[in-house]
């Protein structure tokens, strides 16, 4: 049984997960899609850096989000959240429900990761909107408190992000890019994710993307299926990992325990 964290202890979670993310020491998550808060704490307490949910294309709304950092703060991982689109409202809102960082889709040049940059911060440094309904228990009250220990990452998947990537990652209070891997090998001409026939141009992509994140001296992120890539995403210098993710690994676990129960 989880002992539920003090506010002290949330909020130097937080604090000690953005720091040793931003000093690029490796650090490995969870990726959440369902709307579970009392597996979401179970992953979280298996000693997972962060805990990622997916309200982009996770089967989850609003409540899912808050119900979900909760049960993550709970276990005493990070909570972060990759938000539906790049506004400030949504940006906000997972925020203010207790994020202790942000991944952003969808991310196509410089002037919109500065948008979510400013979405993320608190005047004078951006323009998040002071309501700091459940994080001012864990992030904060204070703004400068919030901006220090809230993470910004910029998802590169598009064909525009990735021509830009070098731009980006020069964006003043940006932390880091985050790959979408799926995404961006559609992006390089895969037919779908994983695509062998474009694997020389996607496995380019992801050095592009890592070389333009060291030399800006930004967070490089990106998605993993699983232990064994992310192994190898570590080895290639990448330093903020996610394994992916509950859904997928709750339908592989059940088939393989059926294949055994069958003798198959």
């Amino acid at each position: 049984m989880s002992t539920p964290q003090t506010e002290e202890e949330s909020a130097m979670t937080a604090a000690s997960f953005a720091a040793k993310a931003r000093a690029h020491e490796t650090v490995v998550g969870y990726w959440i899609v369902l709307d579970s808060p009392v597996s979401t704490e179970r992953i979280a307490r298996v000693g997972y850096d962060y805990v990622a949910l997916d309200a982009q294309h996770g089967l989850m709304g609003y409540s899912g989000w808050l119900n979900g950092l909760m049960a993550i703060d709970a276990a005493g991982a990070a909570g972060i959240v990759r938000v539906p689109a790049n506004n400030a409202a949504n940006i906000g809102q997972a925020l203010d429900a207790g994020a202790a960082g942000v991944i952003v889709p969808l991310v196509n040049n410089a002037a919109e990761a500065a948008e979510a940059v400013r979405a993320v911060r608190y005047p004078p440094h951006g323009m998040r909107s002071y309501g700091p309904m459940r994080s001012a228990l864990r992030i904060g009250p204070k703004p400068a408190d919030a901006d220090a220990t809230v993470l910004c990452l910029a998802m590169i998947e598009t064909p525009e992000g990735l021509e830009n990537v070098k731009e980006i990652c020069a964006v003043p209070g940006l932390d880091g890019v985050y790959i979408g891997p799926s995404d961006l090998c559609l992006a390089v001409g895969g037919k779908f994710p994983n695509d062998p026939d474009v694997a020389d141009e996607f496995n380019a992509a992801l050095t592009t993307i890592r070389e333009a994140a060291d030399a800006a001296g930004v967070i490089a992120a990106i998605h993993t299926a699983g232990g064994d890539i992310a192994r190898q995403r570590i080895d290639e210098g990448f330093t903020f990992i996610t394994v992916a993710s509950d859904l997928t690994h709750l339908e592989l676990a059940a088939a393989d325990h059926l294949k055994v129960a069958r003798g198959e």
